[in-house]
């Protein structure tokens, strides 16, 4: 159940638009927090955002998310 729940590679994230508004939303999180002097959560959301940019840039495997949209598409 968690592994859907945590799985980077889904194929929502295939268009650039979405894994960039991912970022967006993360980083937007991280400088209101640290705007607002709230220490723990703004490293939450800096981790989050540098997770992001790691899994949905750098690390993404497009051919993946398309063979599990396939497959999603053809069961």
């Amino acid at each position: 159940m968690f592994a859907k729940l945590l799985d980077l590679d889904h194929p929502f994230f295939l268009p650039m638009w979405r894994r960039y508004a991912t970022i967006a939303v993360c980083v937007v999180w991280a400088t209101a927090e640290w705007a607002t002097h709230s220490p723990f959560w703004a490293t939450l959301a800096t981790g989050t955002a540098l997770y992001c940019i790691y899994a949905l840039l750098w690390n993404f495997d497009e051919a993946k998310a398309r063979a599990l949209d396939k497959a999603d598409r053809d069961a």
